[in-house]
């Protein structure tokens, strides 16, 4: 989800992976004829950190010179983004290429502001349906992912050492519940998360909902009910702290980081910041209720086509897309944002040249886009009263069941 925290890494990091193989990497799409097309096309990205000297914008300028084109780049601030993009189309000057947090995707591609892959014939074969799922919308898909983030449980080896909880014993609800316990009466503190009334509230939720079985579009089921009465036992317990209420998920890190807890919920992008954080961790897959790996929710950009006037230009934005998404290209934007690569490929590669993202990449196989089930733009309306239930649950206003049965109410009357 969170960009936020993923971009804490310096864009230096980048530049000597993607300028080494930039040169070569755009050439199979580029082809000879694109020096035919000229001209300028524009590239709107929601990258503000990363400057004209990176190694993004270098990356941006090689696709360029490989299509045969001058690249025009302009960066927003996500939350910018998405108006601007709709702004943009409605006046008849929307970017050539224009990449975007996924859950946007089906709100422009509703509003008629992209062109599917049928139309720009970008190839998104190789990109793993868990992930591409969440640019589709009616049967048709807009755009391809970069990478993507997801979520997973960070733990304390030490805290779990000294209350005798064997990780491996770690498997589902029961399991885990149980790890806690034992962590509270060795004298540490068990799980931290995020339970903040925002999207990040709702997002660090949807593995323990998924992981239940229950279903976006059904918020007060029996399965929807047990999850949040997990969250609500944990505080009620003492097995998580009350401050989850008001967590984002960068102050949830940092009760983690403060070595007294056994467990956080968090991202790939705390990656660098769980190296520095003076005890040695791990990671597991957020565990299910009975069992397996809970799907959690999908985080990263897709790279997509806007709709223009002239239909001519999609060709060298299919050009630029797809020197964008290369293996090599997506492989070293990914590393330094913290990403599992869009392809099954890439997964395999990252997690044979570096074994510690085998649990990542085991995440984000397993993982879920938000707005997937055709859910579109009735996913933000959904989550806002989803968030709304785990706040009012785990307030005390309501039991579990009424805050969901409160909430589907008001998602169905929207």
């Amino acid at each position: 989800m969170n960009r936020s925290t993923g971009w804490r890494l310096a864009a230096a990091s980048l530049a000597a992976v993607v300028l080494a193989s930039a040169g070569t990497a755009c050439s199979s799409s580029a082809g000879s004829s694109a020096a035919d097309a000229g001209g300028t096309y524009t590239v709107w990205d929601p990258y503000p950190q990363f400057d004209g000297s990176s190694a993004w914008a270098k990356l941006l300028e090689t696709c360029g010179t490989q299509a045969g084109v001058q690249i025009k780049r302009t960066a927003f601030d996500t939350s910018d983004l998405t108006n601007k993009a709709l702004l943009a189309a409605q006046q008849g000057n929307s970017p050539d290429v224009l990449i975007v947090d996924n859950p946007v995707v089906s709100t422009l591609a509703q509003a008629g502001v992209l062109t599917s892959t049928k139309e720009n014939k970008v190839d998104t074969s190789a990109v793993s349906p868990n992930l591409l799922a969440a640019g589709q919308i009616g049967g048709e898909t807009f755009g391809t992912p970069i990478g993507a983030n997801t979520l997973a449980l960070y733990y304390n080896k030490a805290v779990l050492a000294a209350a005798g909880v064997d990780i491996a014993s770690v498997k589902d609800w029961a399991s885990l519940t149980a790890a806690l316990a034992k962590v509270k009466a060795a004298g540490k503190k068990g799980i931290t998360f995020s339970a903040i009334g925002t999207e990040e509230g709702s997002f660090q939720f949807l593995p323990w909902f998924w992981g239940s079985g229950a279903q976006l579009t059904h918020l007060d089921s029996a399965q929807a009910a047990s999850a949040l009465s997990l969250w609500t036992d944990w505080v009620k317990q003492g097995l998580a702290p009350n401050s989850v209420i008001n967590n984002t998920q960068t102050t949830s890190w940092q009760e983690f980081a403060t070595g007294e807890f056994a467990f956080a919920e968090n991202g790939t992008w705390q990656l660098a910041n769980a190296k520095k954080a003076g005890f040695d961790y791990g990671v597991v897959p957020i565990p299910g209720m009975t069992g397996g790996t809970a799907p959690a929710p999908t985080g990263g950009e897709f790279v997509t086509v806007p709709v223009q006037k002239k239909s001519a230009r999609y060709g060298v934005s299919d050009k630029l897309v797809s020197c964008l998404t290369s293996a090599d290209n997506s492989s070293a934007t990914d590393t330094t944002l913290s990403y599992i690569a869009a392809t099954a490929a890439g997964q395999d590669k990252q997690a044979a040249a570096d074994p510690g993202l085998t649990t990542w990449v085991d995440s984000v196989k397993a993982a879920k886009g938000r707005t997937s089930d055709d859910l579109g733009t009735k996913y933000p309306k959904i989550s806002e009263q989803l968030w709304t239930s785990v706040q009012t649950a785990l307030t005390g206003s309501k039991p579990p069941q009424a805050a969901l049965s409160a909430a589907q109410s008001a998602a169905s009357a929207q």
